[in-house]
C-alpha cells in the first residue's frame, strides 16, 4: 500500500539447505530469532533493513558455527552483544554454558532481553554494561565478539573479563592478519600464551567463519596493571 512502511512487512527468509545441519534441534529456535531480526531487529535499528535478506548465511550461520570451539559447559560473555550476534546463537547452541550478553547501550538491551524471555533460554541473561567496567564483575571462561573493536583494543577489554587461561573468538574479517599484527605488543603484555586465526565451518558454511582465538593467561593482579599501564595510570 502506498506510504506503508516496507519494514513493518518484513520477514525473514527461509534457512538455506544444510542450515538443520548447523543448527540441529535448535533450528527451530533459530528461525523464531531470525523473525525478531527482521522484524523488530530492523524497525528499532539494530540491523540494517539490507541485512534480511542474507540474515542466515551472513549473520547466523556465520556466529553459529563458531560453537564448534565452545566447551559444553561454563561461562562465556559476549562483549558488545548488539542484537546477540553471536552471544544469542551460541547460548542456542551451547544450553550447558552460562552466556552473558554485555551490551552498554539501553535500547539494545531492552531488545536483548525481549529476545530471551521470547525464545525461551534461561542459560543466557543481559548486562547493561561495558567490557572495560567489569573487570570486578565478570569471570568468564570464554570471551566472543563481532564487530566490536579492533584486535588490541577488544584483547584488553576481554582480558578483563575472563579467567587466567580464558580464550577470546573473535570473529573477524578480512584484515585479520594485519588486526593480529597490530595487536601483538598488547597481546605480549597481556600475557596471551596463543594467540591463532581459525576458519571454522569448512563444508557446513561458505565461506567458512574466521576467527581469533586468544588464550589469556594472566591474573586478574597482572591484567589490572595492564589496563593502568594502557590509561597511563601507575
Amino acid at each position: 500500500m502506498p506510504g506503508e512502511d516496507p519494514s513493518s512487512t518484513a520477514s525473514a527468509p527461509p534457512p538455506p539447505p544444510g542450515t538443520g545441519d548447523v543448527f540441529g534441534p535448535a533450528l527451530d529456535t533459530a528461525r523464531r530469532y531470525a523473525e525478531l531480526l527482521a522484524t523488530d531487529g530492523v524497525t528499532r535499528g539494530l540491523i540494517g533493513p539490507r541485512e534480511t535478506s542474507r540474515l542466515w548465511e551472513r549473520h547466523l550461520l556465520n556466529c553459529a558455527v563458531v560453537a564448534e570451539l565452545l566447551p559444553d559447559r561454563g561461562e562465556l560473555v559476549d562483549i558488545g552483544s548488539g542484537a546477540g550476534l553471536p552471544g544469542v546463537v551460541l547460548a542456542m547452541l551451547r544450553p550447558g554454558m552460562r552466556v552473558v550478553l554485555l551490551e552498554p547501550l539501553l535500547r539494545r538491551t531492552l531488545f536483548l532481553e525481549e529476545c530471551l524471555a521470547r525464545l525461551d533460554l534461561p542459560n543466557a541473561s543481559v548486562v547493561r554494561g561495558r567490557a572495560e567496567d567489569m573487570t570486578a564483575s565478570l569471570a568468564a571462561d570464554v570471551a566472543t565478539a563481532r564487530a566490536v573493536a579492533p584486535l588490541d583494543r577488544l584483547a584488553g577489554w576481554a582480558a578483563g573479563v575472563l579467567r587466567p587461561g580464558g580464550q577470546l573468538l573473535a570473529i573477524k574479517g578480512q584484515s585479520v592478519a594485519e588486526e593480529l599484527a597490530a595487536a601483538k605488543p598488547v597481546l605480549s603484555r597481556l600475557g596471551a600464551r596463543k594467540a591463532e586465526v581459525l576458519r571454522v565451518g569448512h563444508g557446513r558454511v561458505i565461506p567458512a567463519t574466521t576467527v581469533v582465538r586468544v588464550v589469556i593467561g594472566h591474573g586478574r593482579e597482572e591484567r589490572a596493571g595492564a589496563h593502568r599501564s594502557r590509561r597511563g595510570v601507575a
